[in-house]
């Protein structure tokens, strides 16, 4: 074994019983709320610049940029034929609103279904699940779509149980044009029924949109070269809940990652970048990429999802060369990492991806579909098995390490990127959602 190969190793053994992960997420999910642009953001961007120093990476410092941050108040979901309420929250970016009118209930909330029924006016009732076989279609989709077709409000019902009303943004980044809330599981049920009856509703929401200031935290690893990897994770969550599993799982897995590359001989720069504002619209990873020459970047490898549950999963969006290098890594570590081709706009690797960079997202596999407990109350760091982290850090390093060595990383096609956006369905819930590049059309 030639000493490129014992440093590596050595490196990875001592992450196998490394307590930091865990003391990591401990110390962060401790902080509470950490919604863009909240105090509790800017502390987890303070522990997260300790963490990336004490893991060894150089040049850490903050970054801060202007965003939209949004406060919730009240809000409330009642019929008005005999009163009865529901337990809501309020979805990131929804503005106050005041709404009376006609129960619908449109099943997952597909454009296909919200075209089966007249929603001009009414109260959309839509499953937090799309229809097994097909993509997962993003909350923003079914909203925009409904909102599109005319409806006044619009009600997100979680399809796991435990009375956990979700939440999640309706916009990227900006407040959105009609109110919208999440209710549980056990209150869609009612709510399916009294739609089915024509019941009449109310919808109240307060909130506030305001400008306000978040942060990303930037360092760097390895030589001074003219072309350099992204690893990067965002640390926010929603204010309901810890955000353990999303992302604090995530962030957890890139800190530890920096550890073990800190001790790698790379080939070339590593930037590590912890983002804000994922959230609320991938405005931290936005005002990254407005900061990067993106020519200098290889490729990128976004840590939204790896961590919380067994088995890796390396979603490549159309690249083959990040695709063929995670299946070198697992077919070399005995390790199963699911390859995922089929790209989406949804995380922090979007920016990058759009303008054609090469990319990996670390995701990790529930067995179920959807989110299970992210975005609800029960994000929180009882869920979280360490082992997870450790194991997928060490992954994680390993596949950047792979993909700093390769030769060449090809650049995503612009032309092959939208057609494969279209293959899969998204052009006509990115376009209700604002999504769809100008440059695509």
């Amino acid at each position: 074994m030639d000493n490129h190969n014992k440093e590596r190793n050595a490196a990875l053994g001592r992450a196998w019983t490394d307590d930091e992960p865990w003391d990591f997420l401990t110390r962060l999910t401790h902080i509470g709320n950490r919604m863009g642009g909240s105090n509790g953001e800017r502390r987890a961007a303070t522990l997260v610049a300790e963490a990336f120093r004490d893991a060894g990476v150089c040049d850490v410092h903050t970054d801060p940029f202007e965003m939209q941050a949004w406060s919730r108040g009240r809000s409330r979901l009642s019929l008005e034929a005999d009163g009865r309420a529901f337990d809501t929250v309020a979805l990131p970016y929804s503005p106050s609103g005041d709404v009376t009118g006609e129960l619908v209930y449109v099943g997952h909330g597909t454009p296909d279904e919200v075209d089966e029924h007249d929603v001009a006016g009414k109260i959309v009732v839509a499953s937090t699940t799309t229809p097994p076989g097909g993509r997962f279609v993003h909350r923003m989709e079914k909203f925009g779509y409904a909102i599109d077709a005319g409806a006044e409000a619009f009600v997100f019902v979680n399809h796991v149980p435990g009375q956990l009303p979700p939440t999640g943004a309706l916009k990227f980044g900006e407040e959105a044009v009609a109110p919208a809330v999440g209710v549980s599981k056990e209150s869609g049920a009612w709510l399916k029924d009294d739609a089915e009856d024509g019941a009449m509703a109310r919808l109240t929401v307060e909130a506030e949109t305001t400008t306000g200031e978040s942060q990303n935290v930037v360092g760097r690893l390895g030589p001074d070269t003219d072309e350099e990897m992204l690893l990067l994770a965002h640390y926010d969550a929603h204010d309901i809940a810890e955000g353990a599993l999303d992302n604090g799982c995530g962030i957890a897995v890139v800190v530890t990652a920096a550890r073990i590359l800190a001790q790698f001989d790379l080939s070339v720069g590593v930037r590590i970048a912890g983002v804000g504002c994922e959230e609320t619209g991938l405005t931290g990873s936005e005002h990254l990429a407005e900061q990067l020459a993106h020519d200098r970047i290889k490729a990128v490898v976004n840590v939204d999802g790896a961590g919380r549950f067994r088995d890796l999963i390396a979603m490549t969006h159309t690249s083959e060369a990040t695709a063929s290098v995670a299946e070198r890594v697992a077919d070399e570590t005995r390790h199963p990492i699911q390859i995922e081709t089929e790209p989406h706009p949804f995380s922090d690797q979007w920016p990058f991806v759009r303008a054609g960079v090469p990319a990996l997202q670390l995701h990790s596999d529930s067995g179920e579909r959807g989110r299970g407990w992210g975005h609800t109350h029960a994000d929180t760091r009882d869920k979280v098995d360490d082992r997870n982290i450790r194991e997928h850090a060490m992954l994680t390093a390993l596949l950047v390490a792979e993909l700093a060595d390769e030769d060449e990383v090809p650049r995503l096609d612009t032309e092959e990127l939208a057609a494969a956006f279209r293959d899969a369905d998204f052009e006509t819930g990115m376009r209700a959602a604002d999504l769809w590049p100008d440059a695509w059309e």
